[in-house]
């Protein structure tokens, strides 16, 4: 039986859930009114948006640790999404040790989770945006939306080629949604899920390759997929660029913006040779104005996978937006910017990522415009909401799919297919317990984690090797001190489609230079020629950087962890795993792992390699930091 939005708010009164979270609109900069309950959302205006992003597969609920370093650099210093910790807090008016503290910081993560438990998960979810459509006066007032990575991160999205996460996306009544990670799978299976999925797939960003455009192979491909990938092949568009969705009786344009540089950050020859991925500011702004003129909408929307910081000047460039539903930098906004630009005002948001907060945009819609809005981002917090029964019976099921050969198709399949697993159901290989952990384990922050660490640590084993790379990707839940580490929890940090691990050789010199390359795409000044991101993590170094200098001069004093100098000349043997350019040819990075956590008793990390911070003390995006700042 369906639950109804009353007996859904009787059960969170039960569990005292009163004032959990405040309203925040245009008109209210500072201290944030308390309402009754924190997902019973009053209706307002006559339009309501809902937007989840950056799920990378996390069907159930998991424990997600915010970052204590989100550097803001240049004019972003200080600026949402840059702050971090107490100062955060003190910014949207929430008090330490309130569930939205639990939500939106790192502070006291540990025994916050403890007494809040785990967020997401999919059941949960659907309880809120059911209770929500239903506040609008019925799901024909309201539009869903998801800002992309959604079909990749987990055990069962790798093994179902992100067909778990189309249906799950279905089962919560996704409208529309954009991509990253999604090209990380072959073409034909993104043009299988697209088919499959019951919501509008779009990128006005998107280009399909112009040899691809008149080859013969490329042709027959989305004839079989009956014309998915070729949408408008005037332009060389695969997908649509926007849409027009009805929202109760306003018209609005949706427009989809896809990463724009998943060419340089995921391996385009090997998953999408076909297409091509840009920001095309240009083409953003004569969509628009199209669109405006053409079709008349009372509103323009972008749902967009840029990153928040690049959304932020595109809204300060393109005029004619009203709202941009972000994705990427799995940033939890709890307030909507207000960007101003010639023609008026943006508001763009962020839905944080792992199923973690649903946002809730209510447009006031009257004369062919927006008038007046109100945004509240609702942290899912999961011991506080009824879990949907149909859509938890769906996880379960998929869950007892038993793993066979039939299933994992890649371009590596006798790497990828492992025999000892067969027979086994998804459950059952998810929940193998590696070991337990001394300490928190999380990858989220500008710099080291310590779940990178463990996967460094691996790595260097695994071939005896001086130092370690592992990118340095945002997706990947949380460990709580004194838990058990499961397979489930490795693969959230390490389930991609070109997982190979690899050695080399480098020269001192040669890493310098890679780690030079990496902090410009992370600390660029300008966020158009930013990638989205942090650091690269390297086992087995220490060294010192400095965001706020110029490329090629932000790293120095680089020492291995006896303290010996880098030398710039030397050639030293590096692991590492999930290149771009040339795929590894060693064993996947979650077996390599797997096997040195089932060889700890109990996981002790010695040491984190923590670089050095230079001049950042007085920025609000660091806080609590466990390196040297200078």
């Amino acid at each position: 039986m369906k639950l109804t939005r009353r007996d859904f708010i009787k059960i969170l009164a039960a569990s005292q859930a009163a004032g959990l979270l405040a309203a925040c609109n245009k008109n209210d900069g500072k201290a944030l009114a308390s309402q009754e309950n924190m997902y019973e959302v009053p209706k307002f205006g006559n339009a309501r948006i809902l937007h989840i992003t950056d799920v990378h597969g996390q069907l159930n609920p998991v424990y997600f640790r915010e970052p204590n370093v989100n550097l803001g650099i240049g004019d972003a210093f200080g600026k949402l999404p840059h702050v971090v910790g107490e100062k955060l807090l003190a910014q949207l008016g929430y008090k330490p040790g309130s569930p939205e503290a639990y939500a939106f910081t790192y502070l006291d993560f540990e025994n916050a989770a403890r007494q809040y438990g785990k967020t997401g998960g999919f059941a949960h979810i659907k309880t809120v945006l059911d209770a929500l459509r239903e506040g609008a006066g019925g799901h024909q007032n309201t539009l869903t939306v998801d800002g992309g990575d959604l079909w990749q991160g987990s055990g069962t999205s790798l093994w179902t080629r992100g067909s778990d996460m189309v249906e799950g996306s279905n089962i919560l009544g996704v409208d529309v949604m954009v991509g990253h990670w999604e090209f990380t799978y072959k073409e034909e299976e993104v043009l299988s899920n697209i088919g499959f999925f019951k919501g509008d797939f779009l990128g006005q960003n998107v280009r399909i390759m112009e040899d691809a455009l008149f080859g013969d192979d490329y042709i027959k491909m989305t004839e079989k997929y009956d014309g998915r990938g070729l949408f408008d092949e005037d332009t060389g568009h695969p997908f649509k660029p926007y849409v027009i969705r009805k929202v109760g009786e306003a018209r609005i344009a949706v427009i989809g913006q896809a990463f724009p540089r998943t060419s340089n950050a995921n391996p385009q020859k090997y998953f999408f040779p076909d297409w091509s991925f840009n920001l095309r500011e240009d083409e953003m702004q004569s969509l628009v104005e199209e669109i405006r003129e053409n079709e008349k909408p009372d509103a323009v929307i972008v749902v967009s996978h840029n990153g928040m910081d690049v959304d932020l000047k595109m809204a300060s460039r393109v005029v004619g937006i009203d709202a941009i539903f972000g994705g990427h930098t799995h940033d939890g906004m709890a307030k909507a910017v207000e960007i101003s630009n010639p023609g008026g005002k943006t508001l763009v948001t962020n839905a944080g990522c792992s199923g973690k907060y649903v946002g809730v945009m209510d447009f006031d819609i009257k004369g062919g415009k927006v008038v007046d809005y109100r945004y509240k981002m609702l942290p899912i917090l999961s011991n506080m909401i009824p879990a949907d029964k149909e859509t938890q019976a769906y996880i379960d099921k998929m869950r007892q799919t038993q793993y066979d050969d039939k299933i994992v198709e890649s371009r590596a399949k006798d790497r990828y297919f492992n025999p000892d697993r067969v027979g086994k159901t998804y459950a059952d290989i998810l929940n193998e317990k590696l070991c337990t952990t001394e300490q928190t384990l999380y990858r989220r922050g500008n710099f080291m984690g310590t779940w990178d660490q463990v996967l460094v640590n691996a790595l260097r084993e695994e071939y005896s090797a001086d130092f370690a790379f592992s990118a340095g990707v945002r997706w990947g839940t949380s460990v709580l001190a004194g838990d058990a580490i499961t397979m489930e929890d490795l693969m959230t940090q390490t389930a991609m489609t070109y997982g190979e691990t690899y050695v080399s050789d480098m020269t001192g010199a040669a890493i310098k230079d890679v780690m030079e390359g990496i902090a410009e795409n992370l600390f660029q000044k300008d966020p158009y020629l930013q990638s989205g991101g942090d650091m690269l993590r390297i086992g087995g170094l220490d060294y010192s950087i400095d965001p706020n200098g110029e490329f090629g001069s932000r790293i120095s004093d680089i020492r291995d962890d006896e303290g010996t100098p880098l030398d710039p000349k030397k050639t030293y043997q590096v692991a590492g795993w999930a290149q771009v350019d040339t795929i590894g040819s060693g064993r996947l990075m979650w077996d390599v792992a797997a096997d040195y956590l089932r060889n700890q008793d109990e996981l002790s990390l010695s040491k984190v390699n923590h670089p050095k911070v230079i001049g950042v003390k007085d920025n609000p995006g660091i806080a609590d930091y466990d390196g040297e700042l200078g």
